[in-house]
């Protein structure tokens, strides 16, 4: 019976606790919502535009959008931040990331991060589900910090192996567009309409758009090389560049640059095919051959031992 009595306190002790820290989290919650506020009424208008232009469909750029809210205020307009601005722009549109952060939304999402990995194992923790020490959360909020720029860096990379693998078939369409009679802009649209969905054929509409607005070819495609930040396309927009204003037939230079990429692309499998062979050299040597080995000499070596080789 005492100690039927002894666990109930402890368990109503930590129900207290549970209670008490959620308290003041919503607290903290409320208090920064208070001192945000006079910032937000000055930028109203602007966060509106801007928001008038977001995916809302992500989770992650929802979630990021209810905390910045909170998290705004301490970063727009702040000079500290310009420089990681323009790099994190550069950064959201290679990664076609634009219409889910802006730079300012991006690093308050870092700082959300920060607060919210410690947060959760604190209440892991007082759950009785996950404890973690003062130590651990220190860690965890620093890989908070690193976690936003590990996914963006992902991003980056998927999109540029998927701008690659499209890469050859999209100047081959747009070679067979020119030399069939169409102009380079005709192509392009041919591209848009008739290419299977991938990030360079978003890029090539971006450049129709901007070209029909007013931008020049050369500036439309500039802007898509800046876009995607991928050492392949920028020989590739410099050379159609190039030849666009020393007035060389467009569709014999892309048929070239087709060629070129395909070659690239086979040298690139050959190097893989390589690198592939020489890992692979390890789990045979130190895996399969010691499992061979002992299929074919263990029943041997155990007849020897039995004195069946006698």
């Amino acid at each position: 019976m005492p100690e039927t009595i002894i666990l109930s306190a402890v368990e109503k002790g930590q129900m207290v606790k549970f209670i008490g820290y959620t308290v003041l989290g919503l607290s903290i919650l409320i208090i920064t919502q208070i001192f945000a506020q006079e910032q937000e009424s000055l930028l109203a208008e602007e966060s509106l535009d801007s928001g008038k232009e977001r995916k809302a469909a992500k989770a992650l750029a929802k979630l990021s959008r209810f905390f910045n809210r909170y998290l705004m205020g301490w970063v727009r307009g702040r000079p500290v931040w310009d420089e990681r601005r323009l790099v994190y722009r550069r950064k959201l549109i290679a990664g076609g990331m634009r219409d889910f952060f802006s730079p300012d939304e991006f690093i308050s999402f870092k700082f959300f991060c920060v607060l919210f990995f410690p947060v959760a194992l604190f209440v892991l923790k007082v759950a009785d589900i996950y404890s973690a020490d003062l130590t651990i959360m220190m860690i965890v909020a620093v890989l908070g910090w690193f976690y936003p720029d590990f996914m963006l860096r992902s991003r980056i990379i998927e999109r540029q192996r998927l701008v690659k693998r499209a890469m050859p078939f999209i100047v081959d369409l747009l070679a067979l567009s020119t030399e069939a009679g169409l102009d380079f802009v005709g192509a392009i649209g041919k591209v848009v309409e008739k290419a299977r969905p991938s990030p360079i054929v978003e890029e090539f509409e971006q450049v129709l758009k901007e070209i029909k607005v007013g931008s020049s070819r050369a500036d439309a495609l500039r802007e898509m090389a800046l876009r995607l930040d991928m050492p392949e396309i920028g020989s590739f927009v410099a050379i159609l560049i190039s030849a666009d204003q020393m007035g060389a037939p467009i569709g014999r230079t892309l048929r070239q640059q087709s060629d070129q990429i395909r070659s690239q692309r086979f040298s690139a499998a050959e190097k893989a095919g390589a690198a592939a062979a020489q890992k692979l050299i390890f789990p045979t040597v130190f895996l399969i051959m010691p499992a061979v080995l002992l299929v074919i000499f263990g029943p041997l070596v155990a007849a020897y031992l039995r004195g069946d080789g006698q």
